[in-house]
């Protein structure tokens, strides 16, 4: 799993374009929205494309979004959870 969050580290700095950031900037219970990184919905979106590209995953409901995107961590869990 700690592989799984090196990765997703690595890709959220490059899907959203975030120059100013190293992935290990960020922590892995570290807000991604609000507080935290201070991401947006336009982000979210992102987010979502992400999984979907790298990992084959769609989010069930939209109103799952803000679970699954609290964290690093919370993103790892759901991807191992929903493996294929």
């Amino acid at each position: 799993m700690t592989e799984l969050k090196e990765n997703l580290k690595k890709q959220i700095v490059e899907q959203l374009n975030l120059k100013d950031l190293n992935p290990a900037d960020i922590g892995d219970d570290m807000p991604l929205f609000v507080e935290g990184l201070g991401l947006d919905s336009i982000d979210a979106l992102e987010l979502i494309v992400l999984l979907q590209q790298h990992y084959g995953i769609k989010l069930a409901k939209a109103e799952d979004g803000p679970i699954v995107f609290k964290s690093v961590n919370t993103m790892a869990e759901y991807i191992m959870a929903n493996k294929k």
